[in-house]
C-alpha cells in the first residue's frame, strides 16, 4: 500500500501544482486586460483634453477678433 499512497501523493501535489499555474494564468490575462483598459481611459481622456484645449483656443481667437 505504500506504493500506491505515494502514487496519490504525487498525483494531488501534480494537480495542485496544475490548478495554480491555472489560477497565475487567469490572473496575469485579468492584470493585462485591466492595464489595457487603463491606458484606453488614458488615452480617451488625454483626447478629450486635447479637444478642449483646441476649442478654448478657437474661442478666444474669436473673442481677440
Amino acid at each position: 500500500m505504500g506504493l500506491l499512497d505515494d502514487a496519490k501523493e504525487t498525483a494531488g501535489a501534480a494537480a495542485k501544482k496544475v490548478s495554480r499555474a491555472a489560477e497565475d494564468t487567469v490572473d496575469r490575462v485579468k492584470d493585462k486586460s485591466d492595464e489595457a483598459k487603463a491606458n484606453a481611459d488614458v488615452r480617451k481622456a488625454e483626447t478629450e483634453r486635447d479637444s478642449v484645449e483646441k476649442r478654448n483656443e478657437a474661442k478666444e481667437q474669436l473673442r481677440d477678433n
